[in-house]
């Protein structure tokens, strides 16, 4: 493998800064290489707002097309856009976005037909060995390239998977959209809605020039928590760069727990088929299987990461699946995340009864919570095995090791310690029944860490 395809080809996506590590040339023998491993005979390709997409959406598009394969170009979409023009035309599909990656980034994630993830373990290996070794020529008859928007039956089959949209009370709603891909949906989606809309950054802009499009960063919120108190707003919503993740704010301007949306959302697709399974990663809060079998389902415990919530929603038949970094998968959105879906659950669910958005969600925080907190160290497993040393033998503890170190307590509280896969960091996530004890736990395991 060159050192360039060994830079830019992640588990799960293709992303690198542009020129210097991905242009169109290299564009294009994705795409070629794209339709050759999987034998398409069309793709759907959809782009962010970046200076770059276009050239780069379209010089991989003339690969494909070189290849033998019809080209179904968007044009400007979110990544769940893109997966729906793979689930509802069913054809394998490529969207150009570095999602909140700053400006000078850009990237492919790739699709199979039906929105089926495309890493390292389920193609996106064999596909960087053809671009590196050459993809062999095609012989015969090129493929054509012809353009579709899909956002308007985009946004009538969303609004068609969340039972009451349509009858919610008037709704003051902020929307941060971080000059990214939901500047560009939300009006389309909203437009028929009892919605009164406050845009913050909706022009859109790849440079990014108000803040980073990553609302898991607090600072990136700071904004919205403003405007929504500024002018009353029952909630406000924040989108990343390709808006497959939302993140939200009540109406005092308090970030929203990812979880309590996760048991939120839950409650009411258990509402709509009861008995089902619900997946949550194992860095949510323990409130979420808590609330999954009080409303009758079966929660199932994944580990953090898209590939294995959509693995394990293909093999229960789970009807949602949520994580704590924002994203939230749908069986009937073919098992993809779309952080507009969830959003319009929240709208749902609020705009359906009296109370404000602070009151209906405080059924599902049940728990303190530390957030995650990264901690450099020379080698993570030395650091890890310090901490299990330092707990495992306690009473009451449980020691898991599904993905990197949980550690549940005989007082309810747990960590969950993983190593990035990316930096020589460790993630320590916390809960506890009071801040006061989530604090001294994180304490506890920090101070080994950073000794």
């Amino acid at each position: 493998m060159t050192p360039r395809l060994a830079d830019i080809v992640k588990a799960y996506d293709i992303r690198g800064v542009v020129p210097d590590q991905l242009d169109e040339s290299l564009a294009r023998e994705f795409g070629a290489a794209f339709v050759h491993f999987l034998g398409a005979d069309r793709i759907a390709i959809g782009h962010d707002m970046r200076a770059s997409s276009p050239g780069l959406a379209a010089a991989f598009a003339a690969g494909a097309a070189a290849q033998g394969a019809s080209v179904t170009e968007i044009g400007l979409a979110s990544t769940d856009l893109l997966y729906y023009a793979a689930g509802s035309l069913d054809m394998p599909g490529a969207m150009f976005t570095a999602s909140h990656n700053p400006a000078r980034y850009n990237g492919i994630k790739l699709c199979r037909a039906g929105a089926a993830p495309v890493g390292q373990d389920s193609g996106l290996a064999d596909i960087r060995d053809l671009v590196e070794h050459g993809v062999p020529p095609y012989d015969g008859t090129p493929g054509s390239v012809t353009h579709r928007d899909l956002l308007a039956d985009y946004s009538a089959y969303l609004k068609g998977l969340v039972p009451g949209i349509h009858d919610i009370h008037a709704l003051k709603v902020v929307v941060d959209a971080g000059n990214g891909m939901a500047g560009f949906t939300v009006p389309a989606v909203f437009a028929d809605l009892s919605v009164e809309l406050t845009e913050l950054y909706f022009t859109l802009d790849g440079t990014f020039p108000n803040h980073e499009a990553n609302p898991i960063e607090p600072a990136n919120l700071v904004d919205l928590q403003a405007k929504v108190r500024e002018v009353g707003a029952d909630l406000g919503l924040a989108f990343d760069g390709d808006a497959d993740r939302c993140f939200v704010v009540d109406e005092r301007g308090e970030v929203v727990s990812p979880s309590a949306l996760t048991g939120l959302i839950a409650a009411r697709e258990l509402g709509r088929e009861p008995g089902a399974s619900i997946i949550y990663n194992l860095i949510t809060s323990h409130s979420v299987p808590e609330i999954v079998r009080e409303r009758g389902g079966v929660p199932v415990r994944s580990r953090v990461g898209h590939s294995f919530i959509k693995a394990t929603m293909a093999e229960t038949g789970a009807v949602f699946g949520g994580e704590h970094s924002g994203h939230f998968y749908f069986r009937d959105f073919w098992r993809a995340d779309s952080g507009m879906l969830a959003a319009l659950h929240v709208l749902a669910a609020l705009g359906g009864q009296a109370g404000p958005l602070s009151d209906l969600l405080a059924q599902f925080n049940r728990y303190a919570g530390s957030g995650e907190i990264n901690t450099a160290v020379a080698d993570a497993a030395a650091s890890t095995a310090g901490v299990r040393a330092h707990f495992e033998g306690r009473d009451g503890a449980v020691v898991d090791e599904l993905d990197g170190l949980t550690i549940d307590l005989a007082d309810g509280s747990w960590f969950n310690l993983r190593p990035s896969n990316t930096e020589p960091l460790l993630r320590l996530n916390v809960e506890a029944a009071t801040p006061a004890a989530v604090e001294a736990l994180r304490d506890e395991v920090l101070g080994i860490l950073r000794a």
